[in-house]
């Protein structure tokens, strides 16, 4: 009975995970978070062909062994072979391997130039890492101040204890901020990452990013939200006792509703 219900669960569970989008870890999640970016859909459909390719080379290697075991068991080959080389055996695994390589390679860096290339951004956002809590800046929008002085739109973002969760909202244990970052979609987002203290790392899965926040140093990533949607993250990087408690949520909004928010924002200000 217990494991008629587990194949009914998982059943359950698999049909609803195929049907909404994985934008934060799920339980019993073995795969990735679903791509909300050109880049991720890239890095995900390089580790689908990856293991493809691992998957045949392994069954090969494992019929192969199997094979050698069986045949040549002292059981069955009493009298061994004499032989200490083969040159055209070692030919054929030398040159066959370097090719699957290539053909690795290949995808490989036309991804990886793709991750590191930034085009003409939309906007600009700063994060600064802290222990432990982010701290954001949209520096292409400036408020005026009382003393006529330009500011930067900036806030920090700290994570939402778990007492005073919204249950009914669906907000996530460890997950969920106080202020979120606010970005538009189909937009080239540019991301300045820096630390004022300690090694962070500013990571969203959903949106293939993730870059080292270094004290001192001034690191560049850049993103392209292809959908609607809350993108959630976490500190990557080993940064002290409260680590796991400094995550990142990245909302994605359409252009009009973006500037209508930013709009709200001048008028408070």
């Amino acid at each position: 009975m217990n494991l008629y219900f587990l194949i009914i669960s998982f059943f359950v569970n698999f049909s609803f995970l195929s049907s909404t989008n994985l934008d934060f870890a799920r339980p019993w999640q073995l795969g990735f978070q679903d791509a909300a970016s050109p880049i991720m859909e890239g890095i995900i459909s390089f580790h689908h062909d990856v293991m493809f390719i691992m998957t045949i080379i392994m069954i090969f290697v494992f019929w192969m062994l199997m094979r050698i075991l069986y045949l040549f068991h002292a059981s069955k080959n009493p009298n061994p072979q004499t032989f200490t080389n083969h040159t055209v055996l070692e030919i054929v695994w030398t040159v066959i391997p370097s090719f699957i390589l290539v053909i690795i390679a290949v995808p490989s860096f036309a991804l990886l130039y793709a991750m590191d290339e930034v085009v003409d951004p939309a906007m600009t956002i700063k994060v600064n890492g802290h222990q432990w809590y982010w701290s954001y800046e949209y520096s292409d929008y400036t408020i005026r101040g009382e003393d006529d002085d330009a500011d930067s739109i900036a806030f920090d973002s700290y994570l939402i204890p778990e007492d005073e969760l919204n249950e009914e909202e669906g907000e996530l244990r460890l997950l969920e901020v106080d202020n979120r970052v606010l970005v538009p979609t189909d937009t080239h987002v540019r991301v300045l990452v820096t630390s004022s203290d300690v090694l962070h790392s500013w990571a969203v899965p959903a949106l293939g990013v993730k870059v080292d926040a270094c004290p001192g140093r001034l690191n560049q990533t850049s993103f392209f939200a292809k959908r609607e949607g809350v993108f959630f993250g976490q500190c990557s990087e080993l940064c002290g006792v409260n680590h796991g408690f400094m995550p990142i949520v990245v909302e994605a909004v359409s252009l009009p509703t973006f500037v209508d928010m930013i709009k709200v924002i001048y008028e408070d200000a």
